[in-house]
């Protein structure tokens, strides 16, 4: 079975700045064999796509409320994923998930293919 453990959340103020990390571990699942993705889920509401990354790092994708404020990179060698978050909003506010992506038609949604960790939370104050 495969961990994700994200760390990194925390309080900060609007304009502030993030990173966040997920580790996954597993024996069976080899880290750079597979797309990784950033989720969030804010109070009240469902889990959304954040952004994703190719198996070696070459491609990325985010969701147009985050395009330009937040950078998602990979280390293979650590199993790493992370998401630089910069200019944060209080509307960022939500606990955080990585997991492997699930693409439809080409269409990045809201699902992973992974069972979900614990998440990160973050909160942006205004």
């Amino acid at each position: 079975q495969v961990q994700l453990v994200e760390s990194g959340g925390g309080l900060v103020q609007a304009g502030g700045s993030l990173r966040l990390s997920c580790a996954a571990s597993g024996r069976t699942f080899t880290f750079s064999d597979y797309y990784m993705g950033w989720f969030r889920q804010a109070p009240g509401k469902e889990r959304e796509f954040v952004a994703a990354i190719s198996w070696s790092g070459g491609g990325t994708t985010y969701s147009d409320f985050v395009q330009g404020r937040f950078t998602i990179s990979r280390d293979n060698a650590m199993n790493t994923v992370y998401l630089e978050m910069n200019s944060l909003k209080p509307e960022d506010t939500a606990v955080y998930y990585c997991n492997v992506p699930v693409r439809t038609g080409g269409t990045y949604t809201n699902n992973g293919m992974l069972y979900w960790g614990k998440g990160t939370p973050v909160t942006v104050s205004s």
